[in-house]
């Protein structure tokens, strides 16, 4: 049968399934009769059982024909015109139980393809289900419960323990724990508290939230995993495509086999083995070989957090030779932490950071986030700013009590004639692979503070798997000095390292990389490093859950901010690959091995049928295999393994300027 229902919607589909399913066992029932007639009377041309037989075969074969003649109608040619012009053969020759029991066993491998492989929508169904259809709204001091899809960006909800959450938003009040599984891949509930983000479709598991609602209906995370699936559901990779270039000329072919097998053969029996070859040629077999591997493949990397916007990309995954990654977000937290401080002569260390954080304490920057944050761990009481002044990228300045205090780079603070002579002490210079922030007062550099971004320990882990995976470029791309830039690429084992690059400049590597027969995945976080992820052969945006930019940037979307999503991706795609091509070469087997039977007349009819719908289920189930890959790693969280040993260095074999091999 046609394998177009990825268009239609999933209710009508079920609905057309389920009334196709009654007629299938009426039909398939009165064929039945019409044996037991026949053995009952002892007479295969007994009138009841005829009769029995005809209905029956008119009821299953009817739907197939009707199929065929509006598809050839809509100037559409699909291979199983074959199997309805076999059924009008059968009938037209009077052989009534072969026409319904061949009828009967194509419906029943249509209805196992629609609920079982395309219907490997399962991922879809369970997303619908996720989405609750009633919300508690809050409006002053009253509550309503009122219909999911009336919600409005700025509305307020409260989500009880135990209830799905209705929208996107943000917590304006309550603590509680959220299983975000089904949106991120990760198996373990996080923590929400005031002005966390929640999601559409997840499940609020211990306390109440009062949540304003930022995204509702379709413009949600979860209303856009559910499109994106659907719509990579409907691409076609090229041998797909290949597969319906060739329908055209697969037909007639047939066809032709058909008659001369009849040609030969004359009478009935000529009839009959014709009747067979045209039963066994419809190669439902051959074509679900590739849609239902990629679709089981596009459900495990929807579980697993990883969503796959065009199945091309899923095939393609599989060979790539070079990765690129953005350091900030991608191989690092993307969050500074302070870990080094040091205070001048006669300065307290608790000193030079309280004035610090204090400084700091108006702006917005990832710098000061991190002062204020020790600062909190070590119980400091931070002193209320006034004139506070903030220059953007070099650093901030605030009269603390009376005194003023400046913040930032050491250009910032000579500019401000700041006395710097501090800095030439050997004791004072600035360490390597930290940033460095120089605090004065009074005019006076009294001390420096030293901050980190953490590096990831899964994408050390995942560097080492892509490595395994034959992945021989591994380069890190940074718009960060060179000294921090080398110490994180040394952490991570890339083979290259490319510092204080600007957008332009990842453009232009990764098109060079390209122009050397590299295959080129692409990583960052889907937010400054659009143009390159563009470029890439494969681009992937990192931690994308929420974010409109990150899943409209790139062709693959994580929406958790694990790298070892990465190579599991590479897997997927080989698994897949040769699942298809298992299939593929069954598929073909079967219809080659059939058809010579056919001809040869050592085959009925029914038992064609009967093995054609065998072959589809097995097609069906070795696809399904993939549905359940990686399954260890949506069941329990991904555990780190040791730290994979750093690469040898390699000279750079990149022409692009400030490109170094990275130390052991």
């Amino acid at each position: 049968m046609a394998h177009d229902h990825l268009k239609e919607s999933i209710e009508a589909q079920t609905g057309r399934s389920s009334a196709l399913l009654i007629a299938t066992f009426m039909g398939g029932i009165l064929v039945i009769n019409s044996f037991i007639a026949q053995w009952v009377y002892d007479d295969p041309q007994h009138r009841l059982a005829s009769a029995f037989a005809l209905i029956g075969a008119l009821m299953l074969g009817i739907p197939l024909v009707w199929h065929s003649v509006t598809h050839l109608l809509e100037g559409e040619m699909h291979m199983d015109e074959l199997v309805a012009l076999a059924v009008a053969a059968a009938i037209a020759l009077g052989k009534y139980q072969e026409a319904g029991v061949i009828a009967f066993f194509m419906i029943i491998s249509t209805l196992i393809e629609t609920r079982t492989a395309l219907g490997a929508r399962a991922s879809i169904e369970s997303l619908i289900r996720l989405t609750p259809t009633r919300a508690h709204r809050l409006t002053g001091d009253l509550e309503e419960e009122v219909e999911a899809k009336d919600l409005k960006p700025g509305d307020t909800i409260r989500v009880r323990p135990g209830d799905n959450i209705a929208a996107d938003g943000t917590v304006l009040s309550g603590q509680s724990t959220v299983n975000e599984a089904n949106i991120t891949g990760e198996s373990l509930p996080v923590d929400k508290g005031v002005g966390d983000d929640v999601f559409n479709g997840t499940s609020n598991l211990t306390g109440a939230l009062d949540i304003r609602v930022t995204k509702a209906g379709e413009e949600t995370t979860l209303g856009r995993v559910r499109q994106l699936i659907l719509e990579a559901e409907q691409t076609r990779i090229p041998l797909m495509r290949l597969i319906d270039q060739y329908a055209a000329w697969y037909t007639p072919t047939i066809l032709m086999l058909a008659g001369i097998v009849m040609f030969f053969n004359r009478g009935d029996d000529g009839a009959t083995r014709a009747i067979t070859m045209l039963v066994v040629a419809c190669p439902c077999a051959l074509v679900l070989a590739t849609p239902t591997a990629m679709v089981a493949a596009l459900s495990c990397a929807a579980r697993l957090g990883i969503l796959v916007k065009n199945v091309v990309t899923l095939e393609g995954a599989r060979n790539l030779s070079a990765v690129v990654f953005d350091k900030t977000g991608t191989l690092t937290t993307g969050e500074l932490s302070v870990t080094q401080m040091k205070p001048g002569p006669g300065v307290e260390g608790a000193d030079l950071l309280r004035l610090a954080a204090s400084a700091d304490a108006m702006s917005k920057h990832p710098n000061a986030r991190a002062l204020i944050t020790v600062a909190r761990k070590a119980r400091l009481d931070l002193i209320h700013p006034e004139n506070f002044e903030e220059t953007p990228g070099k650093g901030v300045a605030a009269n603390l009590g009376g005194e003023a205090v400046m913040v930032g780079r050491e250009s910032f603070l000579r500019e401000r004639g700041v006395d710097m002579s501090l800095s030439s002490n050997p004791d004072y210079a600035e360490p390597e692979g930290v940033s460095v922030l120089y605090v004065a007062r009074n005019g006076k550099l009294i001390g420096w503070i030293g901050l980190e971004d953490r590096t990831r320990d899964e994408a050390r882990e995942a560097i080492g798997d892509l490595r395994d995976l034959g992945v021989r470029s591994l380069t890190m791309v940074t718009g960060d000095k060179w000294s921090v830039a080398r110490r994180v690429a040394a952490e991570m084992g890339c083979t290259e390292v490319h510092a204080e690059v600007l957008p332009a400049q990842k453009l232009e590597l990764v098109s060079a990389m390209k122009e050397k027969g590299h295959r080129v995945a692409v990583i960052g976080d889907g937010v400054n490093d659009a143009p390159a992820l563009a470029a890439g052969d494969l681009s992937v945006a990192m931690g994308a859950a929420g974010s409109d930019v990150a899943i409209k940037s790139a062709a693959v979307a994580l929406m958790n901010s694990d790298l070892r999503r990465l190579p599991f991706l590479i897997r997927l795609s080989r698994a897949t690959t040769r699942v298809i091509w298992q299939n593929l070469f069954f598929g073909v087997s079967y219809i080659l091995v059939l058809e010579v039977l056919g001809a040869m007349g050592q085959i009925s009819p029914m038992f064609a049928a009967f093995l054609h719908m065998i072959a589809s289920a097995i097609v069906i189930f070795n696809s399904a295999r993939l549905v359940r890959f990686g399954e260890h790693l949506g069941s329990a969280p991904l555990t780190p393994k040791q730290p994979t040993q750093p690469a040898p260095p390699s000279e750079s074999t990149d022409d692009a300027p400030g490109a170094l091999p990275v130390p052991a």
